[in-house]
């Protein structure tokens, strides 16, 4: 199945000269949404994953469903002040200032084995900051699994530590 065709360029959005990958299509389409859960679970069990660890929000359309997939326990990765009890953070620097993501503090533990699920990576930082939370827990990042790579951001390069697993790939910014 060719995933490409459950993808809407969206050119100008969210200003000119970005071309917006809007994954709404593939999560419409049942067939298209079932074969991407598919192929993105039988990455995170060949990685040997125990647990599976998505930011919000787009994070969580995809890695829950894999969790469930593979009978794993899913962790959220949220923005501050969305989890209830102790968390841990982690700020990363974005283009234009800093952002800042949580888990709970006991979320994961040593000997977890992580796979990160989300549905695009850009310039990975968002990413990049998912696996220092799950690393400052005792866990182990053992891959990334995310639908599209911009390629051209370049993200790979910040996530090179890491195998990185995408569905498909799209030139341009």
């Amino acid at each position: 199945m060719n995933l490409k065709n459950y993808i809407a360029s969206v050119p100008g959005f969210p200003k000119e000269g970005i071309i917006f990958r809007d994954i709404t299509p593939l999560l419409q389409d049942g067939e298209a949404f079932k074969y991407a859960i598919k192929k993105l679970s039988e990455y995170a069990k060949s990685k040997g994953a125990t647990v599976v660890v998505g930011p919000e929000a787009r994070g969580f359309m995809f890695g829950c469903p894999v969790a469930n997939e593979l009978g794993l326990g899913f962790v959220p990765v949220r923005k501050p002040g969305k989890l209830p009890r102790e968390v841990l953070s982690v700020d990363y620097t974005l283009e234009y200032g800093v952002n800042t993501l949580c888990i709970h503090k006991d979320a994961l533990k040593k000997g977890d084995k992580v796979v990160i699920v989300d549905d695009l990576l850009a310039t990975g930082g968002t990413a990049l900051a998912a696996a220092k939370l799950a690393e400052s827990a005792g866990a182990e990042v053992v891959g990334f699994a995310f639908i599209i790579d911009l390629v051209d951001l370049k993200g790979k390069n910040l996530l090179k530590k890491y195998d990185v697993f995408a569905l498909m790939e799209f030139e341009g910014e």
